[in-house]
C-alpha cells in the first residue's frame, strides 16, 4: 500500500575514498562547476539528482561527470527507498539514479514495466516505444535480438529518456565454516534459494537458525501480486510456490516448483501443467508454524493467476502488467483431449510431455484438488491460455508475483470494497503491520513455499519451514528457522558477516570483495546479474521533460569507463535494462564536444 511520506531533502558532503574521478567542489545542496569544465563559455545548468543515500559512490561520480560538462548539481538525497519513491512520485528530480533487475530472465521483463505507456513503475507514454515492446514480445530470441536494438537506439540515443550507467555482479558472501558450501547456490535472476542450505554440521539444520540479512526493513507487502522490490522479493520467491522456476542460469524448469512437468502446444499460446500433491499451505499459530491442511491445489493456481492479471483485484496492483498477456486459465478433466493436442516444436502429444519421468503414469484428471493422488495416476492439470503467442509468459509465471495463494484464506481476508478501499480502516491479506510484533499482530498468512514469515520487528524477521512442503524429497527445506537480520549499511553488513552476526550477505558490494576474499573462514559468489542501473529523465513539468537536447547532454556526459575503473572492472557497460540479456552491439560514448553542442542548442531555445 502506498503511504504518504514527508519529503526529507539531505544535503550531504560526499567523499568517495579510492574513486579516480577527481572532485573538486563538495557538494552543499548545489554545486559550482569545477574549473576545469569543458564548457565555460555557456551558463551552468541546473540540474537536480535524486537518489538514495546508500549510493553515495555512484551519486559523487555521477556529480563530478555533470561537474565537469557544465551543470550546476543539486542533490535530492533520500534515506530510504520508501522516501525515494515519495519524491520520484512527486517528481522532484531532473534525473533519478535507478536501478531494475531482470528477475525472470527475459527481455521483456527488463522493459515492460518500466517503460511501456501504463507499466507499473513506467515514467513514459510513448507509442513508439510500447510498438516496439510489444513487437519483440512476440518473437523468438533469434528474432527479437534486432527489435530490441532498435529500442535502444530510440529509448537512449534518439529520445535520451534514460543514461545507462553499467550492468553489476550478483554475488553473496558466507561463512564456509559454519555453512555448507554445496547447498548454497547463486542464481542469476532467482532470488536467493533457501530451501537448499544446510548447517556444515547437518546436526544443526533442527537446532539453530540460518542468519541472513536485507537492507529494507519495511516490507511493502506479504501479498506477492503487491511488491515488486528488494524489501520482498525474496521473502515473497520463498513464501509462495510457482508453478515453474528459473534454473540458476535462467532455463525454465519445473524442479521444484508446484508443477511435475509443463509443456507448450502448437501454436505457442496453450501451456499445460501437471501438478504435484505434496504441497500443503502452511500458517502460524502462537508464532510457530504448522501444516494447515490445506493442499495447494489447481483452484488455487486460477484464483492467484486471475488476480494477478487484474489489476482492480487489490488497491495498489504493483505487478498486473507483467501477467497482462494471461488470458484464461482453467482445470483439465479431460484425459483423452490431452493425447490429441501436440507439443510446439515435435511431434509428441502434450499428454507424453507431462507424463515425462513420473512416477506413476497420469491414467485419471481430478476437478478437486482434495482428490488428487499422484501415487494412484489421479492428478490435476491446469491449462493456461495467452492472449497471442508469448512464450516468455514462463518466465512471468516463475516470477515472485505468480506465487500460489490460498483462495480460500486470502477471500476470507479480503472482504473490503476494492474501489472503496480504506487505508485506515480496511486491512488486506500480506498488510506487514499484521506480522509486526505489538498490538497489530495478527498473521494471517498462508504459505504454499517453502518458508512462512511469522513475525518480525525493526531488527529481523522470523521465518518456520513449511511442514507441508513436499516432505520427504530433495526440496523439502533443510534447515527448520530462519532469521532476516535487517542492516541498512552495507559496511555493518560485512561486519556482521565476519564477525559471525549472520552466517550469509546476499548483495556484497563489489568494492568489498577482497575484504572477503582475504577473510579465511568466509566464500565469495559472483557472476554476472541481470541488474542494470540507470538515470531516469523525468517526463513531466521540468525542462528536462520537454527538451531532448537537455537530456543527451546529460547522457553524454556519462563516462562509463571511469565508474567501472572506481569499481575495480567488476561492473560492466550497459546500455539499456536488456544489455544483461540481448547483446545489441550497442554502446555509450562519452563525448564532451556533444555535450556542449546539445546544451547550447538548450540554452538557445529557451
Amino acid at each position: 500500500m502506498k503511504k504518504a511520506l514527508l519529503p526529507l531533502l539531505l544535503v550531504l558532503i560526499l567523499v568517495i575514498s579510492g574513486c579516480n574521478v577527481n572532485t573538486k567542489s563538495d557538494v552543499a545542496g548545489e554545486s559550482e562547476p569545477a574549473e576545469n569544465t569543458t564548457t565555460t563559455d555557456l551558463q551552468p545548468v541546473d540540474i537536480e539528482l535524486l537518489a538514495m543515500s546508500s549510493n553515495e559512490s555512484d551519486v559523487n561520480i555521477i556529480r563530478d561527470q555533470l561537474l565537469k560538462n557544465g551543470f550546476n548539481v543539486k542533490l535530492n538525497l533520500q534515506p530510504d527507498y520508501g522516501s525515494f519513491k515519495a519524491q520520484e512520485d512527486a517528481g522532484n528530480y531532473d534525473i533519478s539514479l535507478s536501478g531494475w533487475t531482470t528477475v525472470t530472465g527475459n527481455p521483456d521483463y527488463a522493459v515492460r514495466s518500466l517503460f511501456k505507456t501504463g507499466g507499473d513503475y513506467s515514467k513514459l507514454a510513448d507509442p513508439e516505444v510500447d510498438k516496439l515492446i510489444d513487437q519483440a514480445a512476440t518473437e523468438t530470441p533469434e528474432e527479437y535480438t534486432e527489435t530490441y536494438k532498435k529500442l535502444e537506439d530510440y529509448l537512449v540515443f534518439d529520445k535520451a529518456y534514460i543514461a545507462p550507467l553499467y550492468i553489476s555482479l550478483k554475488s553473496q558472501g558466507f561463512n564456509k565454516d559454519v555453512l555448507n558450501p554445496d547447498t548454497i547456490r547463486l542464481s542469476k535472476s532467482r532470488s536467493q534459494v533457501w530451501e537448499s542450505i544446510e548447517f556444515k554440521d547437518a546436526s544443526k539444520n533442527t537446532t539453530e537458525p540460518l542468519l541472513l540479512t536485507q537492507a529494507a526493513s519495511t516490507l511493502t507487502s506479504l501479498d506477492p501480486i503487491k511488491g515488486n522490490d528488494g524489501s520482498i522479493n525474496a521473502i515473497n520467491t520463498n513464501m509462495y510456490v510457482r508453478l515453474v522456476n528459473l534454473t540458476d542460469d535462467d532455463q525454465i524448469t519445473s524442479e521444484g516448483s508446484l508443477s511435475l512437468n509443463h509443456g507448450i502446444a502448437d501454436g505457442n499460446s496453450d501451456y499445460y501443467f501437471v501438478l504435484r500433491d505434496d504441497i500443503n499451505f502452511a500458517k502460524i499459530t502462537d508464532k510457530k508454524a504448522e501444516d494447515s491442511g490445506e493442499r495447494v491445489g489447481a483452484e488455487d493456481v486460477i484464483f492467484s493467476l486471475n488476480r494477478a492479471k487484474d489489476q482492480n483485484s487489490v488497491p495498489d496492483h504493483r505487478t498486473y502488467s507483467l501477467h497482462k498477456h494471461i488470458k484464461d486459465v482453467e482445470i483439465v478433466t479431460n484425459l483423452n483431449s490431452l493425447e490429441s493436442i501436440k507439443q510446439a516444436g515435435s511431434g509428441n502429444s502434450i499428454i507424453d510431455v507431462l507424463n515425462q519421468d513420473l512416477d506413476q503414469g497420469i491414467t485419471q484428471l481430478v476437478s478437486d484438488k482434495t482428490q488428487a493422488d499422484n501415487k494412484s495416476g489421479k492428478y490435476q492439470v491446469v491449462k493456461l491460455t495467452t492472449t497471442e503467442p508469448f512464450p516468455q509468459v514462463l518466465n512471468y509465471l516463475a516470477h515472485q508475483s505468480a506465487g500460489i495463494v490460498s483462495k480460500k484464506q486470502v477471500e476470507s481476508i479480503n472482504t473490503y470494497d476494492v474501489a472503496n478501499f480504506d487505508v485506515n480502516k480496511d486491512i488486506p491479506y500480506g498488510d506487514q503491520n499484521t506480522v509486526t510484533e505489538g498490538s497489530s499482530y495478527n498473521n494471517t498468512l498462508y504459505a504454499s513455499g517453502p518458508y512462512i514469515l511469522s513475525s518480525k520487528n525493526d531488527y529481523e524477521a522470523v521465518f518456520y519451514k513449511n511442514p507441508g512442503y513436499m516432505p520427504g524429497t530433495e526440496n523439502e527445506p533443510k534447515i527448520s528457522e530462519i532469521k532476516v537480520k535487517f542492516i541498512k549499511d552495507p559496511d555493518n553488513a560485512l561486519s556482521a558477516l565476519r564477525s559471525g552476526e549472520i552466517h550469509m550477505y546476499y548483495g556484497v558490494p563489489e568494492t568489498k570483495y577482497d575484504l572477503v576474499k582475504q577473510d579465511s573462514k568466509l566464500q565469495l559468489q559472483t557472476l554476472e546479474s541481470n541488474g542494470v542501473s540507470y538515470l531516469l529523465f523525468n517526463t513531466k513539468g521540468r525542462d528536462v521533460a520537454k527538451s531532448e537536447d537537455l537530456r543527451k547532454a546529460v547522457l553524454y556526459s556519462i563516462n562509463q569507463d571511469e565508474i567501472l575503473s572506481f569499481y575495480n572492472n567488476n561492473k560492466f557497460k550497459a546500455v539499456s535494462t536488456v544489455s544483461p540479456i540481448v547483446k545489441t552491439g550497442n554502446e555509450l560514448v562519452s563525448d564532451p564536444a556533444k555535450v556542449k553542442e546539445y546544451l547550447a542548442k538548450y540554452q538557445e531555445s529557451k
